[in-house]
């Protein structure tokens, strides 16, 4: 060992570092443990967000001589509320409304005493499969007057009768047929949240309560007294009801992904919607024509009447709306109505 040369601090030690001293521990001695420190948080993966809801859908735009459907998928029940906008300069406004993400997959019941239940599928919903028909019905429907009685007393005939004619399709698949309602009287809040005003819509459909709600005064000066068209809005939202009891609406809320179905793949989505409710209206109308109320030239007029809309990117070009509606017409059956089998160019 030597000393420092400037004489100052210990002594440096010669060779390696010896090792610390080794301290003598009883017997059955156990060491407490040493602090630990949970790993930051960057270190865990986060959990994963809830998926957002589907936001209410973009409102149709106007048609050239009258309203237009548009649809809105709501909190809670996955209520749809269908609205028919007045004709207006560009875009009727939006009904706000959220949407809640269906529970996806559900089986089907089969066999008797099953519970019927909604199938959250769309091109392979058991609703659309081959051979499942309506029934021929025929409707016995009121004089159509402007007097809130008159109106309510023809929308629930024509709505009775609706029920009658899809019922036993959807009793075929063993689907829900819960049965629709309808009101002349708006509601200032609904199960789909607030109403519509009188300038953003005609009609609407809430699946909430699954009540078609068609204000007196908005539909006369919307329709006046045209019982075609009055035939061809019921019968389209009432598609939509359709849409809801199948599980078609809950599959199409689970494909919607921004906020203002602005996205291709959204507006796609809606298309496919709304052409299919067009689809549904016109097979109902099949069902019914030539019989009770709805004669040849009425049926053919509310057929027709689907195809008064302007070109749309979320509603698909007149020429497809009232293709699709003539495909229920002449089709026969539901499978005609598979939109969501369809190709892209068939549902533009």
């Amino acid at each position: 060992m030597t000393e420092r040369a400037d004489g100052d601090g210990p002594p440096e030690q010669a060779g390696p570092p010896l090792p610390p001293p080794v301290v003598a521990r009883p017997p059955g001695f156990v060491a407490p443990p040493g602090p630990y420190w949970p790993p930051p948080v960057w270190a865990a993966p986060p959990p994963p967000p809830p998926p957002p809801p589907p936001p209410p859908v973009r409102p149709r735009r106007r048609r050239l001589a009258g309203g237009m459907i548009a649809l809105a998928i709501v909190v809670a029940t996955l209520a749809l509320m269908a609205v028919v906008p007045h004709q207006l300069s560009g875009n009727a406004l939006a009904v706000p409304g959220t949407a809640q993400r269906s529970e996806a997959g559900r089986p089907l019941g089969t066999g008797a005493g099953t519970d019927p239940r909604a199938v959250a599928q769309l091109e392979t919903n058991p609703l659309l499969a081959k051979g499942v028909t309506l029934t021929r019905v025929s409707c016995d429907l009121p004089a159509l007057g402007r007097g809130d009685a008159q109106l309510q007393a023809f929308y629930s005939a024509l709505v009775g009768c609706l029920d009658q004619a899809w019922r036993p399709a959807l009793d075929q698949v063993d689907e829900p047929t819960l049965p629709a309602t309808v009101s002349v009287t708006l509601p200032k809040v609904s199960a789909c949240g607030a109403a519509p005003s009188k300038e953003e819509a005609v009609a609407y459909y809430c699946g909430g309560d699954t009540t078609i709600y068609a204000p007196t005064d908005w539909m006369l000066s919307d329709a006046g007294l045209n019982r075609s068209r009055h035939l061809a809005t019921i019968a389209h939202e009432y598609g939509h009801h359709v849409q809801r009891e199948s599980g078609i609406l809950a599959a199409a809320a689970d494909k919607m992904s921004t906020p203002d179905q602005s996205s291709p793949g959204d507006q796609a989505v809606v298309r496919r919607i709304e052409l299919q409710a067009n689809c549904f209206g016109a097979l109902f109308i099949a069902s019914a024509i030539g019989q009770g109320s709805v004669g040849q030239a009425v049926g053919n007029a509310a057929v027709a009447d689907y195809g008064r809309a302007d070109d749309s990117e979320d509603h698909g070009s007149r020429a497809h709306q009232l293709s699709w509606a003539k495909a229920g017409f002449s089709g026969g059956t539901t499978a005609a109505c598979n939109t969501w089998a369809a190709p892209a160019d068939q549902v533009s």
